[in-house]
């Protein structure tokens, strides 16, 4: 009997001691119950009137974000940037731009948020700063044997392919954000030219080739000293972070930095490192990957990765419409969650099932609502709000870790003709400001109207924090319910189990399990504006609606049960325990 008393008392001794446990082959305890607020710091809140988000706007909104139910922050990038590519241009990875305050309002953001029980996390883009940063400017000298001299990647020669890109770069109506080709031609003497990964103001950090040409001296392996000196500057800032409270980090394009790598081996190596070091020296903060492939980045290292836009399929096929810029590339030509009734969720199923095997024992998917890098739930013909309803409770019940972009919460609005600021083209219309309260700026920024960062749209105040807190049925409150759920019911927390229960070659409705070897959830959703029904194998105990939107019953059967859906419905069912 005393055996089983000591595990319990080394965590107490441990948590009193200040000391801080290792972490599980899942990363940080703390993820097991995570739920994720994402801001775009740009548009949360604006303090000191200037028409832009900052720090103490955040600090001044935690109460709310608390009352959500999430308890962890991700905020896009707030390092001093050259914002051409909104923050993702980064000068200087160590210092808050002054649009947002200074490390000390950071610093005050962490201990404001850990006394209300959230966690922060922040972006972290490992594989290019800004052309003007130090480091570039630096290694651009004529000077091989600078500090930073070997931090980005200079060729001399490039082929006639790379070439014409540069050619029809330079010939488009905007070079500087034309994201052809991977070269920019130098004007600086170090060499006639410089690898980018995006935007030309974005040169690539040099973390090495898998397979570097001797041909071509500038592709160094990723064990040659300069490489290795990137890698200790991104471990430099992962643990200046750390040093400061943060408790993890996103990684942007996780899975691009090495070049020349075609299977990923030399890239998964790199973040089978971070870990290592991860786990020494900082084992409860979280690693987070932008790789958007769980099956092969959480074995990389990492403990969450995201099921989304790219990569791993399926994602557009539930959410992006051929109405709006997304779906417009999507190769499906209808969404699952869409009134027509006419979506499949097939692909869907097949990868997630895929990475959820492969992945449940090592790490967490996400699965977002939405993020600043695709449109909003609310986009295109999918704009009421029994059809947000339905889709958040697929989102907010689904195993993993769920990712909440803010504003989503009250349903707002992809603006597809919002105006491109700092490189957002396209993305911009989910970039807007958080709508907190009827009138001209929402109640985000004291400026003049025409100083907003971009342009609200509250539907006549509907579309406001302040409406919808008013209204019992609104959307806002119909997201607390669910998040109180995810926390109350352990069926539904990140761990429990999941298994689909209707056919997924007849995808509406759409049926699965939630389960814990104690609890049982059923959870089925039915976006389609037609009335249908499923049946699943009859099950053990009565159930009990304890979230529900539209008109849903159950019939219980000998063999099997029958769940019949009205237009645009869904339902959390609890089996009664005894």
């Amino acid at each position: 009997m005393k055996r089983q008393f000591l595990p319990i008392l080394l965590a107490a001794f441990l948590a009193a001691s200040g000391v801080q446990a290792q972490p599980s082959a899942k990363g940080p305890e703390w993820l097991s119950r995570a739920i994720f607020y994402q801001i775009y710091p740009s548009s949360f809140q604006d303090s000191d009137g200037n028409g832009i988000g900052d720090l103490p706007g955040i600090i001044s909104r935690l109460d709310y974000i608390q009352s959500l139910g999430v308890n962890a922050l991700w905020l896009n990038p707030v390092y001093e940037s050259g914002w051409f590519d909104g923050g993702y241009d980064i000068i200087d990875f160590y210092r808050i731009d002054p649009r947002f305050g200074t490390n000390s309002d950071m610093v005050r953001l962490i201990d404001e948020a850990h006394k209300r029980g959230l966690r922060v996390c922040l972006d972290l883009v490992a594989g290019h700063p800004s052309d003007r940063c130090w480091w570039f400017v630096e290694s651009a000298t004529a000077d091989p044997n600078s500090r930073y001299s070997d931090y980005y990647i200079w060729p001399d020669s490039i082929s006639a392919d790379e070439r014409e890109q540069i050619r029809l770069r330079h010939a488009s109506a905007h070079p500087a954000s034309d994201t052809r080709g991977h070269y920019v031609e130098s004007p600086y003497p170090r060499a006639r030219y410089y690898m980018k990964n995006y935007f030309e103001c974005q040169p690539a950090l040099n973390y090495g080739y898998a397979h570097p040409d001797p041909s071509r001296p500038w592709e160094q392996a990723v064990t040659a000293p300069g490489p290795q000196a990137v890698r200790r500057e991104l471990r430099n800032i992962m643990a200046f972070w750390f040093d400061k409270g943060i408790d993890g980090f996103r990684v942007d394009m996780a899975s691009s930095l090495v070049k020349n790598d075609p299977d990923r081996s030399a890239i998964r190596q790199l973040w089978q490192e971070m870990r290592q070091w991860r786990d020494s020296h900082y084992p409860h903060c979280a690693l987070i990957a932008e790789w958007a492939n769980p099956a092969m980045s959480i074995p990389a290292g990492f403990d969450v990765d995201f099921f989304m836009h790219f990569n791993r399929p399926g994602y557009p096929s539930l959410f992006f419409d051929r109405d709006t810029p997304a779906g417009s590339r999507s190769p499906f030509e209808y969404s699952y969650f869409n009134r027509n009734g006419r979506g499949r969720i097939d692909q869907f199923i097949d990868n997630f099932s895929e990475c959820y095997r492969l992945t449940r024992d090592r790490g967490y998917i996400g699965l977002p609502t939405a993020n600043h890098d695709f449109q909003r739930l609310r986009a295109g013909s999918r704009n009421t709000p029994d059809q947000l309803r339905v889709a958040m409770t697929f989102l907010l019940t689904m195993p993993g870790i769920p990712f909440v972009y803010y504003g989503d919460e009250i349903g707002m609005r992809y603006q597809p003709d919002a105006p491109d600021v700092e490189g957002a083209t396209d993305r911009a219309g989910s970039r807007t400001p958080m709508q907190w309260e009827p009138g001209p700026t929402a109640g985000f920024s004291t400026c003049a109207v025409d100083s907003l960062y971009l342009p609200v749209s509250t539907d006549g105040g509907l579309l406001t924090v302040r409406a919808q807190e008013a209204d019992p049925r609104s959307l806002l409150h119909y997201v607390r319910h669910l998040l109180r759920l995810r926390r109350d019911v352990p069926a539904l927390a990140n761990e429990a189990g999941w298994t689909l229960l209707s056919d997924k070659m007849r995808p509406y409705p759409m049926v699965y399990r939630r389960s814990t070897a104690d609890d049982v959830c059923i959870v089925a959703v039915n976006p389609s504006a037609a009335s249908v029904s499923a049946s699943i194998p009859t099950l053990s105990a009565p159930v009990e609606a304890i979230a529900q939107s539209g008109k849903v019953k159950y019939k219980r059967g000998a063999t099997t049960d029958r769940i019949v859906m009205g237009p645009v419905s869904a339902v959390v069912y609890r089996l009664s325990r005894p």
